[in-house]
């Protein structure tokens, strides 16, 4: 039978009982079982009496998992998936920098609390403080958004509804602020629009910020903006490439329709978001580039596009 690890081994990190995860995560007891015993997603540590207990990184996987079901992604397809984009983004980004999940975790919290208590002064504190020790992605894409999508996940319920309108209302602002302070004399400049269905709005904003560099100015199209109409923009503003953002799983014909629309432009098409997670293999060797859903991934692979350093 596996041994606890010991606190040394793993980093003094807080390791949790499964009814905390289901707490945190929203999945029951019974499915986090089946996605360890059946499909091999997640693998706890064992105590000597054979209590599960799991991680921080643990729980980030599960909601990853929870993600792409939700999407639409057979359970028995999500392991190749986590895998492939794990794989790819390890190229692409080589050695990282470890960031202290108990940190983020403390981080979150407060942000929680904060929420809770409708706070906005208690959130800008956090929010200047948190971007004082952390980039802007890992602000963004580790601790701002893991709390967004948790209240997502609840929003239906009495309370968690304001709770997220107010966080989601804070983000947003946030968002474009760092947006649009981004340098106007940058060398390119990028169009970023939602693939209709594709995302929430502050998903769109938050995906084009974590794009942005000293570099690159990203500019956002309107939610609703009609693909077929995307040429006659692009012919007017005449960007150094267009990015489609969507997290939800491609339709059958997906591919075909993104050629067409890309035949139709005087500029590069680029696909971003866990959409382009999905359908980079089916997508290579087209005139479609993919980028990705990491934040640092996205970026960089947005800039060797630009400065032609990376095919199709």
């Amino acid at each position: 039978m596996t041994q606890l690890r010991s606190a040394s081994s793993e980093n003094d990190e807080e390791l949790l009982p499964i009814r905390e995860v289901s707490r945190l995560t929203g999945v029951n007891s019974v499915t986090l079982r089946a996605w360890e015993r059946r499909h091999g997603l997640i693998t706890p540590i064992r105590t000597d009496g054979g209590h599960r207990l799991y991680t921080h990184a643990d729980v980030a996987t599960v909601r990853s998992i929870l993600m792409w079901t939700e999407r639409g992604v057979a359970i028995s397809k999500v392991g190749k998936i986590l895998a492939d984009t794990r794989d790819l983004n390890a190229k692409a980004r080589g050695p990282l920098s470890v960031v202290d999940s108990a940190g983020k975790e403390a981080w979150q919290g407060r942000l929680r609390q904060a929420t809770e208590n409708f706070d906005e002064r208690w959130l800008d504190q956090i929010y200047d403080q948190v971007l004082f020790a952390y980039p802007v992605s890992v602000v963004f894409e580790d601790i701002l958004m893991p709390v967004w999508y948790d209240l997502v996940a609840r929003h239906d319920a009495f309370g968690p509804l304001s709770e997220w309108l107010f966080f989601d209302h804070f983000l947003r602002g946030h968002a474009l602020q760092r947006l649009t302070s981004a340098r106007a004399d940058a060398d390119y400049r990028v169009l970023v629009v939602a693939m209709p269905g594709g995302c929430r709005e502050l998903e769109l904003w938050v995906a084009a910020l974590l794009m942005t560099s000293e570099r690159t100015s990203i500019s956002v199209l309107a939610p609703g903006q009609p693909l077929e109409e995307l040429g006659l923009v692009c012919g007017k503003i005449k960007p150094d490439a267009l990015v489609l953002f969507s997290d939800q799983l491609p339709s059958t014909d997906f591919n075909r329709k993104l050629e067409r629309l890309a035949l139709g432009l005087a500029c590069p098409l680029l696909l971003a978001g866990k959409t382009a997670d999905m359908a980079q293999a089916s997508l290579q060797g087209s005139i479609i580039g993919c980028l990705s859903s990491d934040a640092g991934v996205m970026q960089q692979r947005l800039q060797q596009f630009l400065a032609g350093r990376l095919d199709t």
